[in-house]
C-alpha cells in the first residue's frame, strides 16, 4: 500500500556518493574551504534511500556513525580507548498519509478493476477491429488464459520438471510437439524460394515473421537506420506485398544488413552464404526464445490446442491457487462454459488480480487531499510491490519479476501515468471563459451537436443528437463539447476580430498556469514535469489538444477549485521528530500562489460540477450517495494498435455547500468515466464513514458501471 511513498533503501552507488556529501555539507553550512575528507558523511558502506520519501529525506533520516579510536599493539589488540563516541539513530519522519484510508482505495481500486474485466470478459473470439466503441470493447477469455503464461503466473519451466502434474505434463507435449512443428514451417519458409508475400502468410505464421525481424533489428543485425525507406522493397515491406526472406536478401545486397555480428568466417561470402547464416542464427536462437515460446502459446491457447480448462487446473498444480478439491473435480468434468465462468469468478473474488492479467485495463491510481490545507491523504498507484524485499539489500529474483511483469507495478500511475485529462478540463476553460469576458453568466452557446467552426468539425458525444442552447453552468452540467469548443474559439480571438489560434493557446495555458498545471504538484517523490497543450485551441478546450497531465497534477487543480482559489504545492510530509519524539519541524503545505478571479466565476463552475452529479449524466450513479459532492467526468481517447481505447478520469470534492476533501481517480484503459466515478463514490462512503475497512479487505469486484456517461 504504501511502497511507492515511501520507497525503499539500498547500498549507496558510487556515482551517489559525492552528490550526497555535497547535499550534506550544504545542509550543514561546512565551509567549502575545509577538505573534503573532514566532512564527508557517507563511504560507499552505506545504505541510503533510492526512491520515494527514503530518497527525498535521506539526510533528515540518515543518523550519525559512531566510532571508536584506540591504541593497539603490534599483534591488533586494543590498549587504550582515545575516544569514543556511540552511532545516533536519525530523524523520523510523519505522513499526512491516512493509513485506513490508503489502504480502503487500494482496495477499491483493485475491485473497481476487476468489476471491469468481468463485465467484458466473453467466452467468444472476437476481432477487435469490429469493436469501434472503446466502451465496449469485450475481452475474450483466450486473452485471460493466454495472460497466465505471458504474464508468468504460471511457471512455464514447471511444465517439463520431473515431478509436473499430468496436466502440466499434458500442456508440455503440446507445445513440444508445436515447437519443432513451428520451427520446421519457419525453416521452410526462410528457405524456399517461392516464400510467401507477408500478407499471404497465416496469422501464426505472420507473427512469427514479424518476431524474427524485431529480434534481428533488437540484435542491430538489420541496421534499421540505414534501410532506405524511399526505395521500392522497403515500402514491400511496409505493405506486406513481399517475403521477408526476399527483404532479407535485399538487406544484404543494399549493406544493411550487419555480417559482422554473425561470426561470418570469409569477408567474402556471397549472399546466399550470408543468408543461410542468418537463417541458422535465427532458428538456433528461437530454440531457447522464452519470448518466442510465449508466442506459440498464443496460438496454441487461440486454436484451442491448450485449453482454458488445462491452464485452470495449473493454477492449483503450482498452488497460484489455494487447492480445493471440489473446484478441481468440477473443472476437470467442465468443458469451455465451466472454464470460462470459473475464471471470471476467480477474477471477481480477486483470487486472480488484475495485475497478474495484466489486460486493459490493469493499473489505476486516486489522489484525495485536504482542500484547506495541501496535504495528501492518500496516493494510491495500483499494482504496486513490497518493499520488505528491498529492505538493505535488492532481492535481485523479485526485482527480476517486476521488472518484467506486464502490469508495471514499479511505475508510479499516480505521479508518472500522463494522460489528456478529457472533460476534467473543461472547469479550467469555465474561468478562463468568464474572466476573459467572451461570454457572460446568462449568456448561451446553442449546441448542434457538432461544432463547424473549424476543420475538421468537432463532435459533441450526445451527437446526432444536440443539447441547445447553454449557459456556462449548464456547459459544465452537460459536459458539452460544442459549447467548451467555441468558448476556445472565443478566447482566440483578437480585440479586432481576428482568428488568432496562437492567442487562444496562450490564454489556455495561462489559465492552465493558474491552477498550476505548469509545474509538478510539489510532493516529495518522484513525478513527471507535466504538458501543457501548444496547439488547437478549440480540441485543448475540450481536454485534448497536446494538454497531458498525471492524476497528482489534476489532484492539485482541482483542490484550488474546491477551495476556490488556493493553490498549494502538495505535501506528503507531516512533521519530523528526533528519535526521542521531540518536535523538530511541524511541516506545513507551502501556498504556490492564490487565483484571484470573480466569486461569480467559482459559484459559476461549483454549480456546474453539482450539477453534473445531480442532474447530469452522472446521477444515476451518485443517487445513493450519503455526502453531496461535486465532480466532472473526463473521458480521453487514444488510439492504440489501431484501436480506439478510452482512459477514465473523475474530478471532484465534497462536500459541495463547504468542501473538505478532493478525489481524483484516473484509470487508463478504463472504458468509461463512469468506472473511475464509481470507485470514487466508494472512496467517499468510506471516508465519511458509510462502509469500514473490515467491509472493503473482504469484498469482491466492484460492479463496473452500466451508466453511460456524456464527455
Amino acid at each position: 500500500y504504501f511502497a511507492p511513498i515511501i520507497g525503499y533503501t539500498g547500498k549507496v552507488q558510487e556515482d551517489q556518493i559525492h552528490n550526497l556529501n555535497e547535499n550534506w555539507r550544504a545542509s550543514q553550512n561546512t565551509a567549502s574551504s575545509e577538505s573534503a575528507d573532514e566532512v564527508e558523511k557517507y563511504d560507499l558502506n552505506d545504505i541510503v534511500g533510492r526512491i520515494g520519501i527514503e530518497k527525498s529525506m535521506e539526510l533528515e533520516l540518515q543518523g550519525e556513525k559512531g566510532y571508536t579510536r584506540m591504541y593497539v599493539d603490534n599483534m591488533g589488540r586494543p590498549r587504550e580507548i582515545i575516544e569514543q563516541q556511540d552511532a545516533q539513530a536519525g530523524n523520523d519522519i510523519y505522513l499526512t498519509i491516512d493509513r485506513d484510508l490508503q489502504i480502503a482505495t487500494y482496495n477499491l481500486v483493485e475491485q473497481q478493476l476487476a468489476g471491469i474485466i468481468t463485465k467484458f470478459l466473453v467466452n467468444e473470439d472476437i476481432d477487435p477491429a469490429t469493436i469501434k466503441d472503446g466502451s465496449k470493447k469485450p475481452i475474450p477469455v483466450k486473452n485471460a488464459y493466454y495472460q497466465l503464461i505471458n504474464n508468468n503466473v504460471l511457471d512455464l519451466s514447471a511444465f517439463s520438471a520431473p515431478e509436473a502434474s499430468q496436466t502440466e505434463k499434458n500442456i508440455y507435449a503440446k507445445y513440444s510437439q508445436s515447437r519443432e512443428q513451428v520451427l520446421a514451417q519457419i525453416r521452410s519458409e526462410l528457405t524456399d524460394g517461392s516464400a510467401r508475400k507477408m500478407v499471404d502468410l497465416p496469422e501464426d505464421m505472420f507473427a512469427y515473421m514479424q518476431y524474427i525481424y524485431t529480434l534481428l533489428s533488437e540484435r542491430q543485425i538489420i541496421k534499421t537506420d540505414k534501410i532506405d525507406q524511399e526505395s521500392d522493397t522497403y515500402k514491400a515491406w511496409k505493405d506486406d506485398s513481399i517475403s521477408l526472406r526476399d527483404y532479407l536478401y535485399d538487406g544484404i545486397a543494399e549493406s544493411w544488413i550487419d555480417t559482422t555480428k554473425l561470426k561470418i568466417e570469409s569477408r567474402y561470402s556471397d549472399a546466399d552464404s550470408i543468408y543461410r547464416t542468418i537463417v541458422d542464427y535465427v532458428l538456433d536462437d528461437l530454440q531457447n526464445d522464452a519470448a518466442f515460446t510465449k508466442k506459440i502459446f498464443r496460438y496454441l491457447v487461440n486454436n484451442g490446442t491448450v485449453s482454458g480448462k488445462e491452464l485452470c487446473l495449473a493454477l492449483y498444480d503450482q498452488n497460484i491457487l489455494a487447492y480445493d478439491e471440489n473446484e478441481v473435480r468440477m473443472l476437470e468434468a467442465g468443458g469451455d462454459e465451466y472454464a470460462f465462468q470459473f475464471i471470471r469468478k476467480k477474477i471477481s473474488d480477486i483470487e486472480i488480480t488484475p495485475a497478474q492479467l495484466a489486460l486493459d485495463p490493469c493499473s489505476a491510481s486516486a489522489v484525495i487531499t485536504d482542500v484547506h490545507t495541501g496535504e495528501v491523504r492518500a496516493l494510491v498507484t495500483y499494482p504496486s510491490y513490497d518493499n520488505n524485499k528491498f529492505s538493505g539489500t535488492v532481492d535481485a529474483e523479485y526485482y527480476n519479476k517486476l521488472n518484467n511483469d506486464q502490469s508495471l507495478p514499479l511505475f508510479n500511475n499516480a505521479t508518472q501515468a500522463q494522460k489528456a485529462p478529457g472533460s476534467t478540463f473543461k472547469p479550467i476553460i469555465a474561468v478562463a471563459a468568464l474572466e476573459e469576458g467572451v461570454i457572460g453568466l446568462n449568456d448561451t452557446v446553442n449546441c448542434t451537436g457538432i461544432y463547424k467552426e473549424i476543420s475538421p468539425a468537432l463532435r459533441c458525444w450526445i451527437y446526432p443528437g444536440q443539447h441547445g442552447p447553454l449557459d456556462v453552468v449548464h456547459g459544465i452540467q452537460n459536459s458539452c463539447n460544442v459549447f467548451f469548443s467555441e468558448m476556445g474559439h472565443r478566447l482566440s480571438m483578437d480585440e479586432n476580430g481576428n482568428y488568432s489560434p496562437e492567442l487562444g493557446i496562450e490564454k489556455i495555458r495561462k489559465y492552465a498556469s493558474l491552477f498550476g498545471l505548469d509545474e509538478t504538484s510539489g510532493i516529495e517523490i518522484a513525478e513527471r514535469e507535466p504538458q501543457m497543450t501548444t496547439e488547437k485551441p478549440e480540441a485543448s478546450s475540450i481536454g485534448q489538444g497536446k494538454n497531458s497531465y498525471s492524476n497528482v497534477q489534476l489532484s492539485r487543480y482541482i483542490t484550488a477549485v474546491a477551495n476556490k482559489g488556493t493553490v498549494f504545492k502538495l505535501s506528503l510530509l507531516d512533521k519530523m521528530t528526533d528519535s526521542q519524539g521531540n518536535l523538530l519541524e511541524d511541516f506545513t503545505p507551502e501556498v504556490r500562489s492564490v487565483i484571484d478571479v470573480k466569486d461569480s466565476t467559482w459559484n459559476a463552475v461549483h454549480t456546474g460540477m453539482r450539477r453534473v452529479i445531480s442532474d447530469g449524466s452522472a446521477r444515476k450513479i451518485f443517487s445513493d450517495l450519503e455526502v453531496d459532492i461535486a465532480g466532472k467526468t473526463g473521458t480521453a481517447e487514444e488510439i492504440k494498435n489501431g484501436h480506439r481505447i478510452n482512459h477514465a478520469f473523475f474530478v471532484s470534492f465534497a462536500p459541495y455547500q463547504n468542501p473538505e476533501i478532493a478525489v481524483t481517480v484516473n484509470i487508463p484503459y478504463g472504458y468509461s468515466s463512469s468506472n473511475a466515478a464509481t470507485a470514487a463514490k466508494n472512496i467517499y462512503r468510506f471516508y465519511y464513514g458509510y462502509t469500514d475497512l473490515n467491509y472493503i479487505l473482504n469484498n469482491s469486484a466492484l460492479n463496473s458501471s452500466n451508466v453511460e456517461i456524456g464527455d
